[in-house]
């Protein structure tokens, strides 16, 4: 449909002005249904033709005869044109196209009357068409859609880079024939030049350094909260680091090695002895645990039960209370 629209604006442009009636064969891109006399337009083509105020009209069913100057002049431009024509690239061929037209085939006698040339004909009939509108009709292809998990949108096949702030998102694609812009809204994020190939992916070198800048970031946010909640006296020396302009992202890395290996509490220990002695460094906490490891602390020698009794304190019991239990038994007696 958008090619359909294009080749009007085209025309248009071309000619300068507009014709104030349009002929069409009953194709859907202009004749949705039809019942006799009872006919429904494309709405785009009414939105056309209303943009440039000609009167869209379908020929009759199964009548040739009044489309027949069209089918001769399409025949005539691909034996008299396209016929052994070379061309490079689509630019290529339009300018030899309108230099075609301007040249051999306006000069050519006019079918209806000899006596003049096609370019005198439409030369004569140009102040009978209508004025062209200062702005053209709109012809991008328009459409919805939605954004993944991955920064790509799809479009004709194709997969296009947006920024990664824009993932999971309804977007809106605006294509033309040379170029895809991706709209956020009102707001385009993305333009990439558009391609005819399949299952491409087209990219944008700002969205892939952006994305990998991204995860590097989140990858250090990651390591400093699993540190900072592990040992919280961390925060403190990242802190004092960041202050002294030390790298924190070497900085975590170290002290995310040193838990792994030591473990919070030991980390810990260390982490203060180095904002003790107001070092806040890695290097200061791995000596720290160093000299921690080659120091270990005292141990207890684990004693039988029987052993332990012998630290017992026995006290002497005095002699006398012998002495009265013998008196005792000399009264008994």
């Amino acid at each position: 449909m958008e090619n359909f629209l294009r080749g009007h604006v085209g025309a248009f442009e071309c000619w300068g002005a507009v014709p104030r009636i349009a002929l069409y064969d009953n194709l859907k891109s202009a004749v949705l249904e039809r019942c006799g006399n009872a006919i429904r337009f494309h709405p785009t083509l009414l939105a056309l033709a209303g943009h440039y105020r000609f009167e869209p009209r379908p020929v009759a069913v199964a009548r040739g005869n009044e489309k027949g100057r069209v089918e001769r002049a399409i025949r005539y431009v691909r034996e008299a044109f396209f016929a052994g024509c070379a061309f490079a690239d689509l630019d290529d061929l339009n300018a030899q196209a309108q230099a075609w037209c301007e040249g051999a085939a306006g000069a050519r006698r006019c079918p209806e009357d000899a006596s003049m040339t096609v370019a005198e004909a439409f030369a004569a009939e140009r102040e009978r068409l209508l004025a062209r509108p200062e702005t053209p009709f709109p012809t991008d292809e328009l459409r919805a859609v939605s954004a993944g998990k991955t920064p790509y949108v799809r479009f004709d096949l194709n997969d296009y880079s947006i920024p990664h702030t824009h993932v999971r998102r309804t977007l809106t694609v605006l294509a033309d024939p040379l170029r895809v812009r991706i709209l956020d809204g009102e707001n385009v994020i993305a333009t990439h030049a558009r391609s005819y190939d399949r299952r491409q992916q087209i990219e944008c070198d700002a969205h892939l350094e952006a994305l990998v800048a991204h995860k590097h970031a989140a990858s250090a946010h990651r390591a400093t909260d699993r540190l900072t909640a592990a040992v919280p006296t961390c925060q403190a020396l990242l802190a004092q680091a960041a202050e002294r302009g030390e790298p924190l992202g070497r900085t975590t890395r170290a002290l995310t090695d040193l838990l792994d290996r030591y473990g919070a509490d030991e980390l810990g220990a260390a982490v203060d002895e180095a904002l003790a002695r107001g070092v806040p460094h890695p290097n200061a906490v791995r000596l720290a645990l160093e000299r921690r490891r080659e120091a270990p602390p005292p141990l207890g020698v684990p004693l039988p039960a029987h052993l332990k009794t012998r630290d017992v304190t026995v006290r002497a019991h005095p002699l006398a209370g012998y002495d009265r239990l013998l008196e005792d038994d000399h009264d008994d007696a």
